[in-house]
């Protein structure tokens, strides 16, 4: 899809997550996730489709051979933020490849109150 096309949806759904109507269900399933760009680093958000079990968040990365944005998680991985149920979390994600080409991000969020760099 164009870059203006991916854009638009984007802002459309992380507009979702914010509406008085939409919101509650929304947002417990979609998160907007920020990250910085290994090569530019320049910071993004983008938002993705999570599942939650206690301090590990999953999220399957859908068409990953179209987006480049989860490669910034492989390898050792990377710091990661999350917005969950309003308030904003970070993490360490590693990107999981399977055998199928499939992608799976695992984050391990720090506990409530430490920031990225571990000072907190």
């Amino acid at each position: 899809m164009p870059r203006r096309t991916v854009a638009r949806v984007n802002t459309c759904v992380a507009g979702l997550r914010t509406s008085p109507r939409w919101g509650r269900l929304v947002s417990s399933r979609l998160t907007i996730v920020t990250y910085t760009g290994r090569r530019s680093g320049r910071t993004f958000s983008t938002p993705v489709a999570y599942r939650r079990a206690a301090d590990t968040v999953t999220i399957g990365v859908a068409m990953p051979e179209r987006k480049k944005w989860w490669r910034n998680f492989t390898g050792e991985g990377g710091p990661i933020s999350l917005d969950l149920d309003g308030v904003d979390r970070t993490g360490h994600a590693v990107a999981d490849v399977d055998a199928k080409g499939r992608v799976t991000i695992t984050v391990r969020l720090a506990p409530r109150g430490c920031s990225r760099s571990g000072n907190g």
